[in-house]
């Protein structure tokens, strides 16, 4: 099984930061969510020099904190959108079969029928049409009609009378933050000069033309003026700061829409498939993680905080309430592990509520030398991201070839499937228990024996976390050594998901984590200290924030906790 070393260390982010300053790129992409980091992959392996920078952490914006779907979107085929749909489902088919297996795989939803005759025909002629789409596209072709005696078996929890039947179909999961920061590692691994912990504070311009950027390394407070050819503005919600930074509005403008997700036990509700239902504003998705379930979303305009949206306790009540309405035994706050929000980036009108707006892409050329990308789903994602360098290729005329991303597997891919195939031997190999050895295949592909040479150093590594028993502490190590973290709050809320899946959401394990990454990130007792101390308030900030009545009081909470990067805003 092949073991590919390219790790986002330490040592490799200060190098990366040393040679930003010293060399001229092609192309600088500013960004580290899943656009950004899809930008960098694709300008590299056209063979463009490239750097990618993030002001936080991979993925650590609206990347981390979606529904965690590649999907079709059925919401785009009620809007007659078969462009956009048919997009997603080739896209979906490329993740989970090319180009990250490992990371993702089909998952499958039972969408319940709540009146008969028309509901169904009306559903059920929307899904087979999706169905039929998606044929071939990365998910089993396995839509179902059930009548109400198969519904109740596959979903107990359903309220006794409420359904009188339901459709079963496929759809693809990721887990988005791992997925993202892949690829940063990947466009590491093909020549791109990445760094997180790195912000654009401003532009240089020679001639009227953007000719670089400076670069503020978070971590230190220093300066870097970085000389690029081209820069690619791939920051999400923060698309109009950075144009504002060159001195105007661009040729599009962005509005964040705020969606929040609830973790609740699996144990809450009986179920042996996903279930997507409707609400009065959107799609509500119940889906299976693990030993949990993530239950959303919301889609609100947000215009607070960027770096931190909160959710409130309107928000939670508001989730509780949709789901409830199919359950016999309803959901209370109290039933709720964690809580996640996030923004979407869509491309603005001047009054349209966000649920009504576009979920497509636009690519601008607001000043010569500069490209920005915004709106678009995470499933469609690599096309952004092509689109992005296509038109920071056409200003180069550098004579670069079309995009070749739909054959790069990410690290982990290439022969997953054998290495899965083979995981009773590697097992038996490794001397861990083949649960262990599925759930890290599952997480790293076959980068596996990069976690495994850290176990044979320190057996003690292969000892699950005393306060977050479903990982293993070689993984904190590893994300510290490999995936890029610099915080404790990386390895608790992206690298892991112990940050959600606890009912502490993390802080009792936070000294253990904290111990663990020290000796990599070289902190001493009074850093690992100061980590803790950050993540703890942060963890209660978020606590205080859920219990706010509405947006501004929630945002006014959150920021009670200062964010831990040098400079970096609240």
């Amino acid at each position: 099984m092949p073991s590919l070393t390219t790790p986002l260390s330490p040592a490799a982010r200060t190098e990366a930061l040393r040679r930003l300053g010293e060399e001229e790129l092609d192309v600088l992409v500013v960004g580290g969510g899943v656009v950004g980091v899809g930008a960098a992959l694709d300008a590299v392996t056209r063979g463009l020099r490239v750097g990618l920078v993030e002001a936080r952490d991979w993925a650590a914006g609206t990347s981390s904190r979606s529904s965690k779907l590649f999907h079709g979107g059925l919401r785009y085929l009620e809007q007659l959108n078969f462009s956009l749909v048919f997009e997603a489902l080739k896209e979906r088919k490329l993740a989970l079969q090319t180009l990250c297996p490992h990371l993702a795989h089909p998952v499958e939803f039972l969408y319940p029928l709540q009146k008969t005759g028309i509901d169904r025909a009306y559903a059920g002629l929307g899904i087979g049409v999706y169905d039929v789409m998606g044929a071939g596209r990365g998910v089993p072709s396995h839509l179902k009609h059930h009548g109400k005696r198969s519904t109740y078996e596959a979903f107990p929890s359903a309220k006794p009378g409420a359904l009188t039947g339901s459709i079963t179909f496929y759809e693809g999961q990721v887990d988005d933050a791992r997925h993202t920061m892949m690829i940063a590692r990947t466009a590491a691994h093909y020549g791109a000069i990445v760094a997180s912990s790195a912000r654009v504070t401003g532009f240089a311009r020679t001639a009227g033309r953007i000719t670089g950027a400076t670069v503020t390394d978070l971590e230190t407070g220093t300066e870097i003026a970085v000389r690029a050819k081209h820069v690619i503005n791939a920051t999400g919600v923060w698309v109009d700061e950075i144009q504002e930074m060159i001195g105007g509005r661009g040729q599009f403008r962005v509005r964040a829409s705020k969606g929040i997700h609830l973790v609740v036990p699996r144990e809450r509700i009986s179920s042996r498939t996903g279930i997507i239902t409707r609400t009065a504003t959107s799609l509500l998705f119940v889906i299976p993680w693990g030993n949990f379930w993530f239950i959303g979303t919301t889609d609100t305009d947000w215009n607070l905080d960027l770096a931190h949206p909160a959710a409130s306790a309107a928000d939670i009540d508001y989730v509780l309430e949709q789901v409830n309405a199919l359950l016999a035994d309803p959901l209370t706050t109290d039933d709720v592990i964690g809580v996640y929000a996030g923004l979407r980036p869509l491309l603005a009108g001047e009054d349209e509520s966000t649920s009504k707006l576009s979920r497509e892409h636009a690519v601008s050329s607001p000043a010569p030398g500069l490209t920005a990308v915004a709106g678009g789903k995470y499933t469609t994602y690599r096309i952004m991201a092509l689109d992005a360098v296509d038109a920071a290729v056409r200003d180069l005329d550098a004579g670069t070839g079309p995009s070749i991303t739909e054959n790069v597997p990410l690290l982990g891919a290439d022969g997953y499937h054998a290495a899965w195939n083979s995981r009773r031997l590697l097992a038996e190999r490794a001397g861990l228990d083949q649960s262990w050895v599925e759930h890290l295949l599952n997480r790293y592909g076959t980068l596996l024996p990069e976690l495994l040479e850290l176990v044979e150093a320190d057996p003690s590594l292969a000892e699950p976390l005393a306060g977050a028993g479903e990982y293993l502490r070689v993984e904190a190590v590893y994300a510290a050594s490999h995936e890029g973290a610099l915080h404790l709050d990386d390895v608790l809320a992206r690298r892991t998901r112990i940050s959600i899946e606890t009912w502490d959401r993390g802080t009792v394990v936070a000294e253990e984590a904290a111990r663990l990454v020290a000796p990599v990130l070289g902190w001493s007792d009074e850093d690992v200290a100061r980590e803790v101390e950050h993540y703890v308030v942060r963890v209660a900030a978020e606590r205080e924030s859920q219990t706010q009545p509405d947006d501004r009081t929630a945002d006014a909470a959150r920021l009670g906790a200062p964010d831990v990067r040098v400079g970096a805003s609240a």
